[in-house]
């Protein structure tokens, strides 16, 4: 079997892993869930498992990227095409939803746990870095991309990861969203883009300059 081929199987096992182990969590809980049966669902042996995956939380580290690869992908249409911040902006938060909606009921059963501080599944854990590098990269683009947007320089360099914490509150209130469809989370999506787009635009006006430069002081110290 030719290098290529082994690598193609190897990915496939990977992804069977994956995709087993996330309807696992689903059915019965991420805590109930042991390697031991995700391996014999996915029809590996536990050896095998342990191979691709050292962890149920390497697992779920797996469907983050997963989840983040998708988002990228959904993106590439708007961030092509749109050029104001107010449509890149929403068209990106819209297509989050969108990746996320599929994993809805999942994602309530190990909210608790990505919730725990020290916990590797937090969004906020060292684990979950390459995520949360690959998302805040891509609201770095949505305001490189932004042709209207008049922003300080220390600003402009802080705003992605300003945008990425307020979609972290979307995602935590689409967490609990039990209306049809996620309606809730897609209308508060289209509510508040606006207002942030307000808020970004009253930053270069002269009386909130001032308030600008403590806001990206206080980001900086609290990140140090």
């Amino acid at each position: 079997m030719s290098e290529k081929a082994v690598a193609g199987r190897s990915e496939q096992t990977r992804e069977l892993i994956v995709e087993t182990a996330l309807r696992l969590f689903r059915e019965h809980g991420y805590e109930a869930t042991t390697m031991r049966v995700i391996a014999k669902e996915a029809g590996v042996s536990v050896g095998n498992a342990y191979y691709y995956f050292s962890s149920k939380e390497e697992l779920i580290q797996a469907y983050y990227d997963e989840l983040q690869e998708s988002h990228n992908a959904a993106c590439r249409l708007v961030l092509d095409r749109e050029t104001t911040f107010t449509a890149r902006l929403l068209g990106v938060l819209r297509a989050r939803v969108d990746t996320m909606v599929p994993y809805h009921a999942f994602a309530g059963k190990f909210f608790k746990f990505a919730a725990e501080p020290t916990s590797p599944l937090n969004p906020f854990s060292s684990e979950s870095g390459p995520a949360r590098t690959a998302a805040i990269a891509i609201y770095r683009e949505v305001v490189d991309g932004s042709s209207d947007l008049k922003l300080s320089p220390d600003f402009r360099q802080e705003l992605p990861e300003l945008l990425w914490l307020y979609s972290m509150g979307l995602v935590l209130y689409w967490v609990h969203d039990s209306s049809d469809g996620c309606r809730k989370t897609y209308l508060l999506v289209d509510r508040t883009v606006p207002l942030v787009n307000k808020m970004v635009s009253m930053s270069r006006l002269p009386g909130f300059r001032s308030v600008t430069r403590e806001l990206v002081d206080i980001i900086r110290n609290v990140r140090d």
